[in-house]
């Protein structure tokens, strides 16, 4: 009976070892990750040429101090590193370097640009270091055979592009498409998305096809030339300074094609003010984010959360910002005990149906081990009135969605 004792004494400890063990076994950590804190990198353009996004690099720092003062992410504070790169790739390949091999971060989220993220990818998947949820809309971000280590946030230029040319084909079957680009990859992108989505009816659609250079003071006789084709679909891929020259040509010269820009020119303040509030009547873009001065959102249950965290946080906070934050969140809640740079992008590569408060209903966050495409849906948009209104069903970027 002693005996029979001393052996289930035995077994009872062996198996309360065993429990430690496993307990232990569960939590793993790589570089920048502990029992207290998650150090979360970040370059960002506070200075220089693109200052103007700072905000974003702002409201995510102000974001991450809600989430430590709720008590952090799994018991675990976010401790944020953020350098100014003033949008300069050498500066970039400086910062990055500085945050993976002196401050030892854990990853590099949200980072900004396309110029200055190309020149760190290498080095990142080199490293093994997680480039993550980038706010720049290149679709090369979306390779995980070849940078497994990559992953963008917003949807891509191409997205876009094939979200435009669904829309082109649904409103206009008599399309005849001029198509207005800059001369770069960003302008490139984007016919390559709409050819993508036209096929083989692209060279019966397409009547032209006009690139500009970024060093042209004025784009004018470009639009001139392409008032001549005929066209009576105008779609405009050009940034801001020269979205607001073609809006303001185009209605100096009575052309009144169906006009479809790039979201990333639709800001009010600087290109539809310039250009003239007339003139702009009636042009198109697309969607992805609540605009927090709308008031159709002011019973909006994740815009009341975004207010709240505006009111609290940071006034003037950033949507797009907010959201690529909250879903850093949700992926570093899914990694568990399990923070190694591995499991962070497992977890990036497995969110399905994800909707953070500042995204338009309907468009959700969806990731696979292939699609490190995370944001793949927009909603259409026209500037009526001195405002954009949404309008339409979401349209995926997917050939058959």
């Amino acid at each position: 009976m002693k005996n029979k004792k001393l052996a289930l004494f035995a077994a009872a400890a062996a198996l309360t070892l065993l429990s430690l063990h496993g307990a232990h076994a569960q939590k793993k950590y790589d570089t920048g990750a502990s029992d207290t804190e998650i150090k979360i990198g970040n370059v960002e353009a506070y200075s220089g040429p693109a200052s103007a996004y700072g905000v974003i690099g702002k409201t995510e720092e102000a974001y991450f101090k809600m989430i430590n003062d709720q008590g952090g992410i799994n018991g675990r504070k976010i401790n944020w590193i953020s350098y100014d790169d003033g949008y300069s790739p050498p500066k970039t390949v400086e910062q990055v370097r500085k945050l993976i091999e002196s401050d030892e971060v854990f990853l590099v989220f949200n980072a900004l640009g396309t110029p200055t993220q190309t020149a760190v990818q290498k080095y990142h998947n080199a490293k093994k270091v997680p480039q993550l949820f980038l706010a720049t809309g290149a679709s090369k971000w979306n390779d995980p055979k070849g940078f497994p280590w990559t992953m963008g946030f917003q949807p891509s230029y191409r997205v876009e592009a094939r979200i435009f040319a669904k829309y082109i084909l649904q409103a206009k079957p008599d399309a005849k498409v001029a198509i207005f680009y800059a001369n770069d990859d960003f302008g490139k992108d984007y016919v390559a998305g709409i050819k993508e989505i036209f096929g083989e009816k692209a060279s019966s659609l397409i009547v032209a096809e006009e690139s500009y250079e970024t060093t042209e003071p004025s784009i004018d006789s470009h639009i001139v030339k392409l008032k001549g084709t005929g066209a009576n679909v105008l779609v405009n891929i050009s940034t801001p300074k020269f979205a607001a020259q073609a809006i303001k040509k185009i209605a100096e010269l009575e052309w009144k094609p169906m006009h479809v820009m790039t979201d990333v020119s639709i800001s009010i303040g600087a290109v539809m003010k310039p250009a003239g509030l007339d003139a702009s009547e009636g042009v198109l873009s697309a969607t992805y984010l609540k605009d927090a001065s709308d008031p159709q959102w002011k019973d909006d249950e994740g815009m009341k959360k975004f207010m709240a965290f505006i009111d609290k946080y940071m006034p003037g906070a950033n949507v797009s910002g907010y959201a690529a934050a909250q879903t850093l969140v949700q992926t570093l809640k899914q990694c568990g005990d399990e923070l190694t740079r591995e499991n962070v992008m497992k977890q990036a590569a497995s969110l399905k149906g994800f909707a953070p408060d500042t995204l338009i209903p309907g468009i959700k966050v969806n990731t696979g081990p292939n699609d490190f495409a995370p944001i793949e849906q927009l909603k259409m948009i026209r500037f009526k009135a001195g405002q954009w209104e949404l309008f339409g069903d979401i349209i995926s970027a997917e050939t058959g969605g």
